[in-house]
C-alpha cells in the first residue's frame, strides 16, 4: 500500500506552524530529560546517605533450630517410698511366737543365736549402764508398739547400748495379768536392734522391767 505524504504546505504560515510545533515538542522532550536526570540523582543521593549512616553490613546468620525439651515428668517420692517399705519391714506383730527363743529361766530371758550366755548373765548383773528407758505402762496396745519401734530405732542411730522398757506388772489390768509384757518381749524380739534382754533387778522395775541390749551401729 503507498505511503501517504503529508499535507502539502500551502503558504508560509503553514511552514511556520509546523516549525513551532516541532519547537515545543522538542522543548517538552528536553525538559521531561532533566526532570528523569534530576529524579534519578535525588534517589542515588538519598541511597549513598543510608549507606553512609548504617555503615558496613553483613547478612544475618541463621540459627539453628533448638528444639524445646519436653516437659519432665513428675518427680516420683522415692524417700516417701522407703519410708513406707521401712514401716512394714518393721511392723511388729502381736503374734509373733518367742516361746521357743525365750532361755527358759526365771526372768524368760532372750538373746540372739549367735550370742554367749554371758551377756545374758553381765546384762541380768547389771554391767551394761542404763542409758535410755521408755515407760509403756498405761498405754494401749497399738500406742505401746509404736512407741517402743520409735524407740528402739532412735536408740540405735544414736548408737545408745543399753536401754531399760517399762512394760509394768499388770497389777491395773483385769485378771490383773500383766497385758503388755509378753508383746513387748514379742515386739522386741522382732526388732534387729535387740541383742538380749532381761528382766530388770528389782531396784530397776523387777518383773515390770525390761533390760535391753541393743546391737553396736556401724558408722
Amino acid at each position: 500500500m503507498p505511503r501517504s505524504k503529508p499535507p502539502a504546505l500551502k503558504s508560509l504560515s503553514d511552514l511556520k506552524g509546523v516549525q513551532k510545533t516541532l519547537a515545543e515538542q522538542r522543548e517538552r522532550e528536553a525538559a521531561e530529560a532533566v526532570a528523569r536526570a534530576a529524579a534519578e540523582k535525588k534517589r542515588a543521593a538519598e541511597q549513598d546517605l543510608f549507606a553512609r549512616a548504617v555503615g558496613a553490613t553483613q547478612p544475618l546468620r541463621r540459627r539453628a533450630a533448638v528444639p524445646l525439651t519436653p516437659e519432665p515428668p513428675a518427680p516420683i517420692p522415692v524417700q516417701h517410698q522407703l519410708d513406707e517399705q521401712r514401716v512394714l519391714r518393721e511392723s511388729l506383730s502381736d503374734e509373733f511366737d518367742v516361746t521357743t527363743l525365750l532361755d527358759a529361766d526365771d526372768a524368760m530371758s532372750f538373746r540372739r543365736p549367735g550370742i554367749p550366755t554371758d551377756v545374758t548373765r553381765k546384762l541380768r548383773a547389771g554391767e551394761w549402764s542404763i542409758q535410755r528407758e521408755i515407760d509403756l505402762h498405761g498405754m494401749r496396745s497399738d500406742e505401746a508398739r509404736e512407741a517402743l519401734g520409735n524407740f528402739i530405732r532412735e536408740a540405735g542411730k544414736q548408737g545408745v547400748r543399753c536401754v531399760r522398757v517399762v512394760h509394768g506388772k499388770g497389777l491395773g489390768s483385769p485378771g490383773r495379768q500383766p497385758v503388755l509384757k509378753a508383746k513387748v518381749q514379742r515386739w522386741l524380739i522382732q526388732k534387729s536392734e535387740t541383742l538380749a534382754f532381761v528382766q530388770a533387778k528389782p531396784a530397776e522395775g523387777g518383773a515390770g522391767a525390761l533390760v535391753v541390749l541393743l546391737t553396736p551401729q556401724r558408722r
